[in-house]
């Protein structure tokens, strides 16, 4: 499997300790199988790094948008990563204007409201390697020096992504509103 990383520098042995320990599955060194989803990521001076992936022997967790792929970011968001894998593949959790996982722990949303948000917009896959092992499998193939996405198209894609979680949430009003008429 080929996998990009984006960063301001070549990476030739990765650190599976140098991210986040909240991200969406927990801490590990993060990359993509979507070349072009890399390049948004993209600074000044960025740098794709090229990797191909030996998935022989590895325990690898692969999710779709869904409930378990939800209950395992709100464990991470939370910094209690219970799941024993090298590495997990699977979407990106959709919550860029908002922290929908905090919404949901202060009460004001409900589990299956939060999934619906999460899953709103496109779906791009993100892989986090969490073992040595893992690493050990990660063949770095070449890096190359890229230029920052366009402001334009990524203004436009936020501006998209906000009308659709505009809608959904204007869908999760009115079916409130209708079970509120239903209890009456």
């Amino acid at each position: 499997m080929i996998l990009y990383h984006v960063s301001d520098r070549e990476i030739r042995c990765p650190d599976i300790r140098h991210g986040r320990k909240n991200a969406d599955f927990g801490q590990g060194f993060y990359l993509t199988c979507d070349r072009e989803f890399a390049c948004r990521w993209a600074g000044e001076n960025a740098v794709v790094n090229i990797y191909e992936l030996d998935e022989t022997g590895l325990d690898i967790r692969r999710f779709d948008r869904g409930v378990d792929w939800f209950r395992y970011i709100f464990d991470n968001r939370r910094l209690r990563d219970g799941l024993l894998a090298d590495a997990v593949i699977g979407p990106i959790s959709n919550d860029t204007l908002f922290d929908t996982l905090g919404l949901l722990s202060s009460g004001f949303l409900k589990p299956e409201e939060a999934l619906r948000l999460l899953s709103v917009g496109p779906e791009y896959t993100q892989a986090a390697l969490k073992t040595e092992k893992a690493v050990s499998r990660l063949k770095f193939i070449r890096s190359e020096r890229i230029a920052r996405t366009d402001a334009g198209t990524l203004k436009a894609e936020r501006e998209a992504y906000g009308k659709a979680l505009e809608e959904e949430l204007r869908k999760m009003a009115g079916e409130e509103a209708g079970e509120d008429a239903a209890d009456e």
